[in-house]
């Protein structure tokens, strides 16, 4: 086992799948670590899983996926359950950035980032990131600047999703300028 694929493995048990590993999210996405370490022992790679193993994990990792709150542990982004996270609305940086593909651009400069198959919309905190999740799909991403600080005293939520990223249900065009 390495500590990228358990990170994995936690990301799509608690942000696309938890029923395949018979855990239950609350409201907010927690879920009792035990419950998700004995969900994990069944497979044979991580029969020797401990609490110590998910603590370094969430440490180490550079994308800081995860986190606990006492005994719980939860996704903090990317969930694409029917049941919605809910999470606390706040207030945004006054600027957010969107990487993606030349491809979307019609399609967004028309709608708005909306979230489709995730909950909610992920924006990045800075450029760089933008640029990360941008070449997932397009080698030469196209940034966009977000109009966050606008956007929110118009009534948009966002949500803090962690150091980087910004979780928002949808941002309208009119916010959306491309860099």
């Amino acid at each position: 086992m390495t500590y990228s694929q358990l990170s994995k493995e936690i990301s799509y048990a608690l942000r696309h799948a938890p029923q395949e590993y018979g855990l239950t999210l609350d409201e907010q996405g927690w879920v009792p670590v035990e419950d998700l370490i004995a969900a994990l022992k069944k497979q044979v790679k991580y029969s020797d899983l401990t609490v110590q193993d998910i603590t370094f994990m969430i440490q180490t990792s550079e994308k800081k996926r995860h986190e606990f709150a006492g005994n719980r542990i939860r996704a903090l982004y990317g969930h694409s359950t029917e049941e919605k996270i809910k999470k606390d609305a706040v207030q945004p940086p006054d600027v957010l950035y969107h990487g993606t593909a030349h491809k979307f651009m019609q399609k967004i400069l028309g709608q708005g980032l909306i979230s489709k198959d995730r909950q909610y919309v992920h924006l990045s905190q800075d450029r760089e990131t933008a640029i990360n999740v941008g070449q997932r799909r397009d080698t030469d991403p196209v940034i966009l600047v977000i109009d966050a600080l606008a956007a929110w005293k118009d009534g948009v939520k966002f949500y803090h999703g962690n150091e980087t990223i910004w979780l928002a249900d949808e941002v309208p065009a009119k916010y959306i300028s491309r860099t």
